[in-house]
């Protein structure tokens, strides 16, 4: 049983509604849209949203989005038929009102469409009805109780009569296949005084009889056939050495040398081709540059323009007239215009970095984004899907949810509370150096830190800490501050719970008046059960007000893997009833990967989390934000 299904332009006007089972579809969809449409996820066609799902349509040429919700524990086969066939019904029904595009004719427009609904859905529903099972066929019905009981006794020493049938068959073949070699070997049945054909009593199958005719004529007319071709090729002399040039006797060229436009050999390679590799190998040829991508230049593009080349010889005004009316006229793209374009597009991603599932779903959105679309004027395919593809990536980079920490740090202060950040991530991220450079930026910004040791458990770990305190301390001294101490580590050792520490620290931070306390933790591995466990508990004991992930910008398909993981672990083995996910993304190592910055596409496309900070750098002011623009650019880039 359906909940609702309900059709609603990209404006935000619902043209028609079906509420089933559910009173009201306002949440479901509304969270559609925000999570999916306007975060360009449109790779699948389906969303959870608490205990629904829902499917979804895009009709790109009439901007409308068909939406049906369900219960996310039924099992309803015939939900994209559904979908598919309402599209099309109120397409052709009401195709004079969509067509204006006007707010004020949707407005006015009056789609009555329940009774063509529930056919379609009645429809619908009987198409999908299991069959009743067959019921097993009784022993008197099957073949085996026909055969008598004498075929199927085989005594000892004597094969079945089946398989001597194939076997005389495969013989049978094979004669047949030799051709005039056959009639030396074959004895004809006449001389062997066997006996043949129905009046002896015997009846012959088809294929002996298609045999022995063949067999016939092969002895009647073959003899002849090998005379013939033997005479044949006995008359056509075969020409040895090399055949004279034609040396024309008006031409006025008989006494020079002969031209010879032979292709000159060195050691049995052309030298032509030798030039060729060793102009790529200097990098002086036409391969010894990298191209840049463009998709335009595919291989049916280029036949599809060799065929028109001839045409356009035949007259030059329709050439002309042509190609004004394909680049003027308006035409709706399909997946086989953008399918060669979208795999190139897909390859290009997964060599930036970006992770091989999360490029196919980029790919996949971009399409079902495209797909009916009309071309704007003197457009290509390659620009538009370019151009879709651009904004999408700059769309998922700018998540729902910003982060903005100044602001957060502002509002606890009016609360007199400090603003807890909990730093985790894998071993050797670099959690505990970009917790010193935030720390240098809150400084910065006038904000006191206290740093919280809670990694007990890596040999180092507070030490480190203690020496980026000592630093940052020397960098902002209490008598520039009015003898405020704006750095300060709190430490209790090794081999502590890390959750106790972590609430003594938060305590003494309220205590003391400190603005921020930055939680360090121990580096884990996603797969580690226990070590994810304590996480859980330090975060659902502390209840930080940010919870930041801190991942490489080096790894690539294994970000994706870790943030998964971790979010995955952090709900499971929380004591919360509603447990607490990673909330933002320091990435870490920046400037080490070129333009290869696949892994932030990647990060932000699987959690929807924003990516607060990027580190640059080996120094403290080493700290970015993240250019969305920037990051797409050199992604795009050839």
């Amino acid at each position: 049983m359906l909940d609702f299904f309900t059709i609603f332009s990209k404006g935000g006007l619902v043209l028609w509604c079906f509420q089933g089972v559910s009173d009201s579809c306002t949440g479901p969809v509304n969270a559609l849209i925000r999570s999916v449409l306007l975060q360009e996820r449109g790779g699948n066609n389906s969303f959870t949203h608490e205990a629904l799902t829902l499917k979804y349509k895009l009709d790109n040429q009439f901007e409308l989005v068909f939406v049906v919700g369900f219960q996310k524990i039924l099992t309803l086969t015939y939900v994209d038929k559904l979908i598919d066939d309402v599209h099309r019904q109120f397409r052709d029904k009401y195709r004079t009102e969509i067509q204006q595009q006007s707010a004020l004719s949707l407005l006015n427009g009056t789609f009555d469409f329940q009774n063509d609904f529930l056919r379609l859905l009645r429809e619908a529903e009987e198409s999908s009805k299991i069959r009743a099972p067959t019921t097993m066929k009784k022993f008197e019905e099957s073949e085996k109780a026909k055969k008598p009981v004498r075929s199927m006794i085989e005594t000892r020493g004597e094969k079945p009569k089946e398989k001597a049938k194939n076997s005389k068959k495969k013989g049978a073949k094979k004669e047949g296949s030799d051709g005039p070699l056959a009639t030396s070997k074959a004895v004809p049945a006449e001389k062997s005084g066997l006996p043949m054909g129905p009046e002896n009593g015997i009846e012959l199958s088809k294929e002996e009889l298609i045999r022995r005719k063949r067999e016939e004529f092969i002895q009647k007319h073959g003899r002849g056939m090998e005379k013939s071709s033997k005479s044949m090729k006995s008359d056509a002399p075969k020409e040895k050495g090399k055949k004279a040039p034609r040396v024309w006797e008006l031409g006025g060229c008989a006494n020079k040398e002969v031209l010879d436009y032979s292709t000159p050999t060195t050691n049995g390679t052309p030298e032509a081709a030798l030039s060729e590799d060793i102009n790529l190998i200097r990098g002086t040829g036409p391969g010894g540059q990298l191209q840049d991508l463009d998709c335009s230049s595919s291989d049916d593009e280029a036949a599809a323009q060799n065929a028109t080349k001839p045409r356009a010889t035949k007259g030059t005004l329709g050439g002309m007239f042509g190609m004004l009316k394909g680049l003027v006229g308006s035409k709706s793209l399909s997946r086989e215009d953008m399918e060669s374009v979208l795999d190139k597009m897909r390859d290009h991603l997964i060599a930036k970095n970006v992770a091989a599932d999360i490029a196919v779903q980029l790919c996949e959105s971009v399409a079902n984004k495209l797909e009916g679309k009309v071309m704007g004027t003197f457009s290509t395919v390659t620009s538009t899907v370019k151009q879709a593809l651009q904004e999408s990536l700059v769309q998922i980079l700018q998540p729902q949810r910003r982060v903005d920490m100044l602001r957060d740090i502002m509002d606890a202060q009016r609360r007199q509370r400090p603003y807890v950040v909990t730093f985790c991530g894998v071993n050797g991220v670099g959690k505990s150096t970009n917790l010193a450079k935030i720390s240098f930026w809150l400084l910065e910004n006038g904000f006191s830190v206290l740093i919280a040791a809670c990694d007990t458990f890596r040999a180092g770990a507070v030490e480190q800490l203690r020496t980026h305190t000592r630093r940052l301390s020397a960098l902002h001294p209490p008598e520039n501050h009015g003898g405020r101490t704006m750095v300060q580590l709190f430490e209790k050792g090794y081999g502590k719970d890390a959750a106790g520490i972590a609430m003594e620290a938060i305590a003494f931070a309220r205590n003391q008046g400190f603005d921020v306390v930055l939680v360090d933790t121990a580096g884990r591995m996603q797969d580690n059960a226990p070590l994810m466990t304590a996480l859980a508990k330090l975060i659902t004991v502390n209840t930080p007000d940010l919870v930041l992930f801190v991942g490489e910008a080096l790894v690539g398909n294994e970000a994706v893997d870790q943030l998964v993981k971790f979010n995955r672990a952090l709900a499971d083995h929380s004591m919360a009833q509603t447990p607490r996910l990673i909330d933002g993304i320091v990435l870490t190592k920046f400037d080490t990967i070129d333009d290869k910055v696949g892994a932030a596409i990647s990060m932000t496309y699987i959690t929807s989390k924003p990516i607060v900070f990027v580190g640059t750098g080996q120094t403290y002011c080493d700290l970015r934000s993240l250019n969305a623009k920037a990051v797409v650019a050199a992604l795009m880039k050839a």
